[in-house]
């Protein structure tokens, strides 16, 4: 007598393809969330580290120009922990440092040098000759040329938005900074504005 077969739970699973990736995804999501939700709770990633404070009007003009461009393509801005990290770069980073950082710039692409400690390391003149022609300080550098910079200006009108945008987002700014944020900036050409932005990273902690 000839007898049906029913499929059991894992041959069910294994013969459904929809079935295998709807699981897949819920196992996933749960792995997820218990990764990644304690973080949010944790004081080391939620607290900044002595000695942060949110970006001058003009550094976050220059931010924004240095995310326009897309130096994030090609510069990261996180040490990573490693010795050889640590030894070219110096500390490693940590997430107090970026509690301000709206998004963040972590990453891993190293076509150019990581940047996070990059603060201070140079004058405002190298930076300058380097952003309008690289070549110029780093015979070997395949980065491009921003020259326009030199001339572009920064519009003081954009700023105190920004601000108000990021204090929302528990930056604290506060009236005052709000208040002169156009002042700062007007003037200023992107590349003043990059290169302040550029001068304060990773300057928060003392480098060993």
């Amino acid at each position: 007598m000839a007898h049906s077969h029913t499929p059991g739970g894992h041959e069910r699973i294994e013969t459904s393809n929809f079935l295998m990736i709807v699981l897949i995804l819920i196992t996933v999501a749960i792995g997820g969330i218990v990764e990644i939700v304690p973080l949010f709770f944790q004081r080391s990633t939620t607290e900044p580290v002595a000695g942060l404070k949110p970006y001058t009007a003009l550094q976050l003009a220059g931010r924004d120009v240095y995310i326009r461009e897309g130096c994030y393509n090609c510069h990261s801005q996180m040490v990573r922990p490693f010795r050889a990290e640590a030894l070219r770069y110096g500390d490693v980073s940590v997430a107090g440092e970026f509690v301000y950082d709206h998004p963040f710039q972590w990453g891993s692409k190293r076509t150019g040098p990581d940047l996070h400690r990059v603060g201070g390391r140079y004058n405002n003149e190298w930076h300058r000759i380097h952003l309008n022609n690289p070549r110029d300080v780093v015979p070997e550098s395949n980065m491009p040329a921003y020259p326009w910079l030199l001339t572009a200006r920064v519009d003081p009108a954009e700023l105190a938005p920004k601000m108000k945008a990021l204090r929302a987002l528990g930056v604290p700014y506060g009236d005052d900074e709000i208040a002169k944020a156009a002042e700062e900036v007007t003037g200023k050409t992107e590349m003043d504005a990059v290169i302040a932005y550029l001068q304060v990273l990773g300057t928060a902690r003392k480098q060993p």
